[in-house]
């Protein structure tokens, strides 16, 4: 099932299903994912789509493709690079991603990843059991100020990810049931149209159960847990020329099986 976060027009906020691909119309669902939804019959057509979770904290990989760690001249890490977003960047569909001017970033990158939500609180998971643990994936956007991860950040990346807006998910979450591997989807990311990424979740060195099966060692993944994987290769930052964000860049994140995040940049 899809499940989508929507405002409608008198401001309630609820969980959705979508009637169609695009999301045009949608049928309210009571309940909470992480529960059990149930389907209502409300059917709407005028609404505004939210991120599709308010999450319980942002756990972000880094260096998890091959070819992105060879284009960035890194070494193929022996652990998963683990740091984490401000749940506050969290942003929906169809919102402006916002350059930094006050903490001044020239550097702006894009980085399309496959989100899973965690939909069980859990803990020392083992990999054969790790899928069970999981409510479903999201589109998401790990967008990142390069000059504050690189060089301003106190050697921490937590700074140059956590801007507000920095966050992109969406537009809805599809449940595991849809997506048994989910280390076998294409993933491609379009700036203005013109296809930058263009990869498959298989390039990951840590898959989806390896990462949960890590993070969650000694540690509590509450549900509503949001994991980034990490991003392909043709980030900005690794093109010859580099190339950053600008004002007035639409951003396309489109993953196989799960649907499309759009943003533009402001």
């Amino acid at each position: 099932m899809k499940i989508a976060r929507i405002r409608l027009e008198n401001g309630e906020i609820h969980y959705a299903r979508p009637l169609d691909d695009k999301g045009s119309s949608m049928e309210i669902l009571s309940g909470d994912p992480c529960q059990g939804v149930m389907l209502t019959g409300r059917i709407f057509s005028e609404f505004t789509i939210l991120a599709p979770m308010v999450p319980a904290a942002i756990l972000c990989i880094g260096l998890n493709y091959r070819k992105h760690a060879e284009e960035m001249n890194a070494k193929i890490p022996k652990f998963p690079v683990l740091f984490f977003k401000n749940p506050s960047a969290l942003l929906d569909p169809g919102a402006f991603i916002t350059i930094p001017r006050n903490l001044l970033s020239t550097q702006v990158d894009y980085e399309g990843e496959l989100a899973i939500v965690i939909g069980k609180t859990c803990r020392n998971v083992t990999r054969q059991s790790a899928l069970e643990h999981v409510l479903g994936y999201i589109v998401a956007n790990d967008v990142s100020a390069r000059d504050w991860q690189k060089d301003w950040g106190g050697s921490q990346w937590c700074r140059g990810k956590s801007f507000d807006t920095f966050a992109p998910m969406g537009p809805w979450l599809v449940t595991r049931d849809e997506i048994p591997d989910p280390n076998t989807l294409r993933i491609t990311t379009r700036v203005n149209g013109e296809t930058l990424q263009d990869s498959n979740t298989g390039d990951m060195i840590f898959d989806v159960p390896a990462l949960i099966e890590f993070l969650s060692g000694d540690t509590t993944l509450e549900a509503g847990t949001i994991i980034l994987t990490g991003t392909p290769s043709g980030v900005g930052m690794g093109r010859v020329p580099q190339r950053w964000l600008k004002e007035g860049d639409q951003v396309e994140v489109e993953i196989e099986k799960i649907g499309i995040l759009t943003n533009t940049v402001l």
